[in-house]
C-alpha cells in the first residue's frame, strides 16, 4: 500500500472515531474544523436538521483582508473569532468542538482558543 492510501486511510479511521463520540444540534452544534496546508475553515454544524448554520474560512473577505503578512496560526485565531461572532448574533452560545482527524495542536487549538475569547464556550 503506497504512503498516501496509508495515510487516507489512517486519517479516515480517527476522523470516524471522533465523530462517532459528539453531535451538534440547533442549541449546540458541532464546530467542525479543516485545515489545508495553506487555510483554514470552520463550519457550525447542526447534525439533526442537517444544515450548515454558520460556515467561514480564512479565505473570507472580512478575515482575508485582516490577515496579510500574518502567520496561519493567526489566521486560525481570527477565524475562530469570527464564527464565534457569527454564532453569537444567531444566539447560539455554545458548540461541540469538531477537531476531525487533526491533533488538537497548533491551528487547531488557535481556532478553538478565538472562539473562546469571544465567548463560545466549547
Amino acid at each position: 500500500m503506497s504512503f498516501e492510501k496509508r495515510l487516507k486511510k489512517n486519517r479516515g479511521r480517527r476522523k470516524s472515531r471522533v465523530r462517532g463520540k459528539i453531535r451538534g444540534t440547533a442549541q449546540r452544534p458541532r464546530l467542525s474544523v479543516f485545515r489545508s496546508t495553506r487555510y483554514i475553515y470552520a463550519q457550525a454544524i447542526d447534525d439533526d436538521a442537517g444544515k450548515t448554520l454558520a460556515a467561514i474560512s480564512s479565505l473570507a473577505g472580512e478575515v482575508r483582508d485582516d490577515l496579510k503578512g500574518r502567520k496561519k496560526i493567526d489566521a486560525a485565531y481570527e477565524v475562530g473569532r469570527h464564527i464565534a461572532r457569527r454564532l453569537l448574533a444567531d444566539n447560539v452560545t455554545e458548540a461541540v468542538y469538531d477537531r476531525g482527524s487533526y491533533l488538537y495542536h497548533g491551528r487547531v487549538k488557535a481556532l478553538a482558543d478565538g472562539a473562546r475569547h469571544e465567548g463560545l464556550k466549547i
